[in-house]
């Protein structure tokens, strides 16, 4: 008998070389036909969030044919220690996400403002929406909150405030999220799990359940996931990740991605200003005058320099 016409579909998830496809005629448990996997490459072939074609075998499982080209994809530098060319890797978070929404506390953990940035010049560079959740606001009073976060808002970043024990914020989030596939990403303590079951009951089980299996604080085995939200979307639980190790971004593009800094360049005395010392920098004098924070330039002398 012979092999049906691929069909189109979503990965939601990914675990151990077995991809999940979303198909209108459900999910089918999938694997990359041998000939994607051939030859040298730099990037993942598929990841989660992919629009993929896939041809149904007779068991019920699937074969991907064809991965569709990438709109977008929140992508890391691969973590892993490995050597030589191995090491210039990236690694696909989310391919195709709408928007990424980063996770940080007001306080317990104090906010981590440089990680913060870091995640928001991956977001930039790859045209990616963020919007910031300031998670834990019944730990602070709402004005230091905004004090803290502010500047972001001022930026142009959408900042929801939020609180997963007493609700505050709940609604706009899960409205935020209906409808669009979304990338939650922050550092560990942060609420993540617990807000995501304020939106939707049940929304961050998987991974309380693996932290929970382990004994660890963290996943042992990395399993990425698209789980549907009520009302229409996904949401990308990302396991893991706690750091972006910059993919792709040479040092000379930095300030295009700095929202505040990308106007000032051509203002610069020198074409190929680094920002960091010159004579007649536009950005330099922008935050003597305060125009722009001390934290967010250090923020971009740290990752100039390699030191954040």
């Amino acid at each position: 008998m012979p092999e049906a016409d691929p069909i189109p579909g979503m990965i939601i998830r990914s675990q151990s070389g077995f991809l999940t496809v979303e198909t209108e005629q459900g999910p089918v448990v999938s694997k990359l036909r041998g000939r994607l996997k051939r030859g040298k490459r730099t990037t993942d072939v598929a990841a989660v969030g992919d629009r993929v074609r896939v041809t149904l075998l007779e068991d019920g499982t699937g074969v991907i044919e064809q991965v569709e080209a990438r709109q977008r994809a929140l992508s890391r530098r691969a973590p892993l220690p490995w050597v030589g060319s191995r090491r210039d890797y990236e690694q696909v978070i989310v391919a195709n996400p709408d928007q990424a929404v980063f996770v940080f506390a007001c306080a317990d953990p104090d906010p981590n403002f440089r990680m913060l940035d870091r995640f928001l010049v991956v977001a930039e560079s790859q045209r990616l929406p963020a919007v910031i959740c300031a998670n834990k606001i019944d730990l602070v009073e709402a004005r230091e909150a905004r004090r803290e976060f502010g500047e972001y808002d001022r930026l142009g970043y959408r900042v929801v405030y939020t609180s997963a024990l007493t609700g505050k914020g709940i609604g706009g989030l899960r409205k935020l999220l209906s409808g669009r596939l979304s990338v939650m990403a922050g550092p560990s303590g942060v609420g993540k799990s617990s807000l995501l079951n304020a939106v939707q009951p049940g929304l961050g089980l998987g991974t309380r359940e693996v932290q929970e299996a382990t004994g660890k604080g963290k996943h042992a085995t990395v399993v990425r996931e698209l789980i549907p939200v009520q009302g229409g979307g996904y949401v990308a639980d990302t396991p893991g990740l706690k750091s972006l190790d910059l993919w792709d971004i040479e040092p000379d593009e930095l300030d295009a991605y700095f929202p505040e800094i990308r106007p000032l360049v051509a203002e610069c005395e020198y074409s190929d200003c680094t920002h960091l010392h010159e004579p007649g920098c536009a950005v330099v004098a922008a935050v003597e005058k305060g125009r722009i924070s001390l934290e967010r330039y250090d923020s971009y002398c740290r990752i100039r320099q390699g030191r954040a």
